[in-house]
């Protein structure tokens, strides 16, 4: 078996991204730096429109696959997971929004994700691994 997660895409990660870009554009292009600002600013979006589409999880077989760009290639075994966590924390992860679980695994490791069916990851996660604990924000399951 092998199921896909895209990221789920958060105007709370892209509008802040999007204001710093227009905000340090304005005086490169009032100081006439066109040029200059084409390279360093379009190679910057560039960079971020890469990530926030090449953000996925994969759940193939035993292992959860987490890509993002050629940042995060990340394999972890599902029977080494022990709690997934519903979170909106800041951390810096490979998900791009802020509607974030936190998957910790092994002893002491954790990722936090952003998969846009968090319901069904959750569930398929749970089914391959029965002794995952899951904890909502409002509940506990």
């Amino acid at each position: 078996m092998e199921k896909v997660y895209k990221s789920k895409l958060g105007l709370e990660l892209i509008i802040p991204i999007a204001a710093v870009l227009v905000g340090v554009s304005i005086p490169m292009l009032v100081d006439g730096a066109f040029w200059l600002w084409l390279i360093l600013i379009g190679s910057l979006a560039l960079f971020i429109f890469h990530l926030f589409l090449t953000t996925y999880y994969t759940i193939k077989g035993e292992t959860l696959l987490v890509k993002c760009g050629f940042l995060h290639n990340i394999k972890i075994d599902i029977d080494s997971i022990k709690k997934i966590s519903e979170t909106n924390s800041l951390l810096a992860s490979p998900a791009t929004s802020l509607d974030r679980l936190e998957i910790s695994y092994n002893r002491f490791d954790s990722i936090l994700i952003s998969p846009k069916e968090k319901e069904d990851f959750i569930k398929v996660l749970t089914v391959l691994n029965p002794k995952i604990e899951v904890k909502y924000k409002n509940k506990n399951v």
